[in-house]
């Protein structure tokens, strides 16, 4: 009795609405898994493999696809063609793609590491800088101290000793790659990747200058000025054009990206453009109302405050905050939060006054003892003072 067969989606593991996608990168990690070659003399791992294969085979191909969904395995009963498994033929399903990719990584190599003899660009450098608060809102100029390569003045970044030059790799004829071919399940497979000789230049150095040692390049310390503009935030980066490593074959050196550390300020909070911060007034100005100093990042401000303000107010203060990286006139606001100050400590001329004002305002001294057990305000008769007094 012949063994019957999985479905394949539940093969591949995938969901029947899966796209094209979704089934090769399924595929890819099972064929990677379970290829003969990662798992020789393992019968039952080319058992898995081939189910594995014959299922994307099918799933890969739309109109295969639509007659599977359809019919189910009786759409291919009966299939010619020699290699395939369970009587499926392979011949007309494309592997290139993921065989290209599955052997360049159980070799070593990939099918995609061409030679680029072009000129090149340089590779970027990080750094960082620390700046104030102040700093970050108006703008600031810092010189920064790095060590970066330069091309060497005796070789001139070939990197062979002055009267020599570099060879031609003899490993790869100075193609900067070397093929290979492997034996598959499907058949002999052509790989390409890059030659380890001269990795991927097509040149090797045989008398290395002594000053750069063959690099091509010497290490220099630099200062460099970075220019912050107003409104940057913490975690923001400055780009500066070609201070970074330098191209290969005449191309133009990287980039600079110094990261901006903004410090916390005692005072100051900052979202986005807008500023923020907590000011204390006394009891008598949020009373009778009077004038405030308010600190800003463009110095002191006075501010009016109204009679009868009330603690935790918020005040807005148009255009005192945060620059506009895209518009440098525009600014944010600042917004201030209004508290009422308590003072801890009141001499004895302070409290008689403060009482007498108390008595003049509601007798908020006394309001407790009015609803005292057996008080003109207790509604329990006494009864309830154990539950509610002690």
């Amino acid at each position: 009795m012949a063994e019957q067969k999985r479905d394949y989606y539940e093969v591949l593991g995938v969901d029947k609405s899966a796209d094209e996608a979704a089934i090769k990168k399924a595929y890819r990690v099972l064929a990677k898994k379970y290829h003969p070659d990662m798992n020789p003399g393992d019968a039952e791992a080319e058992k898995k493999f081939k189910e594995a294969s014959e299922a994307y085979a099918v799933l890969s191909d739309p109109e295969k696809r639509r007659q599977y969904d359809q019919y189910g395995h009786a759409a291919f009963d009966g299939a010619g063609g020699a290699g395939g498994f369970g009587g499926f033929d392979f011949n007309s399903a494309d592997f290139s793609d993921i065989f290209g990719d599955i052997f360049g990584d159980i070799f070593g190599g990939g099918r995609r590491g061409g030679r680029n003899n072009g000129p090149m660009k340089g590779a970027n450098i990080r750094t960082s800088v620390r700046i104030t608060f102040e700093e970050a809102v108006f703008g600031v100029d810092k010189e920064i101290e790095l060590t970066l390569k330069d091309e060497c003045t005796s070789c001139h970044g070939t990197g062979a000793k002055p009267g020599t030059s570099p060879e031609t790799c003899t490993k790869c004829g100075g193609k900067g790659q070397v093929v290979f071919t492997q034996q598959s399940f499907f058949g002999t497979v052509r790989n390409v990747q890059t030659c380890p000789d001269c990795h991927g230049t097509g040149k090797v150095i045989k008398d290395k200058c002594p000053d750069c040692r063959g690099t091509g390049y010497i290490a220099n310390k630099k200062k460099i000025q970075v220019s912050i503009p107003a409104g940057i935030d913490n975690g923001q980066c400055v780009r500066i054009r070609d201070k970074g490593e330098p191209g290969t074959n005449g191309g133009p050196r990287g980039d600079l990206l110094v990261e901006v550390i903004v410090g916390r300020h005692p005072i100051f909070q900052r979202q986005d453009e807008n500023i923020y911060s907590t000011v204390p007034m006394s009891f008598a100005v949020a009373a009778l109302g009077g004038d405030i100093v308010i600190d800003t990042v463009d110095g002191k401000v006075i501010y009016e405050v109204k009679a009868g303000t009330q603690t935790d107010t918020k005040v807005r203060l148009k255009g005192k905050g945060v620059p506009s990286l895209r518009n440098k006139d525009a600014r944010g606001d600042h917004y201030v939060t209004l508290v009422v100050q308590v003072p801890d400590k009141l001499s004895h001329e302070a409290k008689e006054l403060l009482k007498q004002f108390d008595e003049q305002t509601g007798n908020t001294l006394t309001a407790a003892k009015n609803v005292a057990p057996g008080g003109p305000d207790d509604q329990l008769g006494g009864k309830g003072k154990k539950k509610f007094w002690k």
